[in-house]
């Protein structure tokens, strides 16, 4: 059963405070099934606050937001994760001092059956499920751009390998809704433009609902079908790429008149 009117996630009049300061103040938000939505601002506007909230990390202090039909409001994270929302982070949280494969697995290990009891008997059903969830973690490896990375400790691999482990981590959780959290921050331009189709893929070929904040607008503008603008915790923006960087209060606000002259180059 799908959200209302097409839209995965239905986020309203979600409102956070910390004592009394009002990190997201009443924000109206849907991500449509199958979209790329960007979420932008300035720092401290309330992006990864509002992140947080979707994800369970925060319970909203007022408001409403429902996933895929079901309100999840204040729900815990592993009950969002179970429910089809996954996530990267803005400062990468990977196991460092394990291979690429562990991390994927931990990833997927929200999505295995056999329990604890299972896993030390090592019954034939547990085994076939620890192979199948094996040969479905190098596949996301392979298909995140890791190939023959399975072995490698997750320290020792580039920073834009490290964000598509990430990925790849989140994809084992089988997500419908897919978080990015500056997912090109410290990335050259070639990772990137890499990560950059990447995302289009995802979308294209398996289907994941994408939700990023990012502050390279070259990326929002070349994938997001729709942004919405935070500033102070507000939402003073929403709308196509191109409708959102005419918007006098975002250039005002975000932007700047220069990187606007950039964008029209």
């Amino acid at each position: 059963m799908s959200s209302e009117n097409g839209n995965l996630l239905v986020a309203e009049k979600v409102r956070k405070e910390f004592g009394g300061l009002v990190a997201t103040d009443d924000v109206d938000f849907t991500i449509p099934r199958g979209a790329v939505v960007s979420l932008i601002g300035p720092n401290g506007a309330g992006k990864t606050t509002f992140f947080n909230m979707l994800t369970g990390v925060y319970r909203p202090t007022a408001g409403r937001i429902v996933f895929d039909g079901e309100d999840v409001t204040g729900k815990p994270p592993h009950a969002i994760t179970e429910r089809g929302i996954g996530r990267t982070f803005q400062n990468i949280r990977l196991f460092q001092n394990m291979t690429a494969l562990e991390n994927v697995l931990v990833g997927m290990h929200a999505r295995l059956k056999g329990g604890i009891v299972g896993s030390i008997i090592r019954t034939p059903r547990i085994r076939r499920e620890e192979e199948h969830a094996h040969d479905t973690c190098r596949e996301l490896l392979v298909y995140c751009g890791l190939r023959r990375k399975d072995h490698e400790i997750a320290r020792n691999l580039s920073y834009g390998d490290q964000r598509r482990l990430e990925v790849a981590r989140a994809l084992a959780t089988q997500p419908k809704l897919l978080l990015l959290d500056e997912p090109t921050a410290g990335m050259n331009p070639q990772e990137t433009a890499e990560f950059t189709t990447f995302v289009q893929e995802l979308r294209r070929e398996r289907g994941v609902t994408v939700l990023m904040i990012e502050h390279d607008m070259r990326v929002v503008m070349n994938i997001s079908d729709r942004v919405t603008v935070l500033d102070y915790g507000e939402k003073i923006a929403e709308g196509t790429p191109q409708e959102v960087q005419k918007d006098a209060r975002v250039i005002e606000a975000y932007l700047g008149k220069q990187a606007l002259e950039g964008q029209t180059e």
